[in-house]
């Protein structure tokens, strides 16, 4: 894996980058560990005092998709703070834009006073539990829907 270019960033889903977005498709091997962008899309309109879409960009290429969920008074507390979604597309994969993404989110989640990041991951060879192993995610033991939910304690 190479070290990502000091040029990334999160960028906001505007009317200017929507099409960008809609451009981010994983791996067709991958299709059946992660909704597409579109869909992701069409909860966060439906989510939108919650849902927290963001563009990962590398300078002006769009190479990934993240969508964070910070909702603070749900009830079921693995859905309070957690990535819902994390799309790389497929030839921008291994050069660290999910590690930039994870962290991003988790630096968000931080300034927004959390101090627990989850996420779920469809189990499975070729599923990405090795992935968010490797970023810091650990097990919780629940299963939901499923997915394994795993959880990141965050430092302040």
């Amino acid at each position: 894996m190479t070290t990502p270019a000091p040029s990334l960033r999160l960028a906001e889903i505007t009317p200017a980058n929507v099409d960008a977005a809609l451009g981010v498709k994983v791996r067709e091997d991958q299709n059946a560990f992660v909704a597409p962008v579109e869909r992701s899309l069409a909860q966060a309109y439906a989510s939108r005092a919650t849902a927290w879409p963001r563009l990962v960009m590398d300078g002006d290429e769009a190479v990934g998709f993240v969508m964070a969920n910070f909702a603070p008074d749900e009830e079921e507390p693995d859905f309070r703070c957690g990535i819902w979604r994390l799309n790389i597309a497929g030839d921008a994969q291994g050069r660290g834009y999910g590690r930039f993404a994870v962290g991003a989110v988790a630096a968000e989640a931080r300034v927004r006073g959390n101090r627990r990041l989850t996420v779920m991951w469809v189990p499975g060879g070729g599923g990405p539990e090795g992935f968010y192993l490797g970023a810091g995610f650990r097990p919780t033991g629940r299963v939901m829907g499923g997915q394994v939910v795993g959880e990141m304690v965050l430092d302040r």
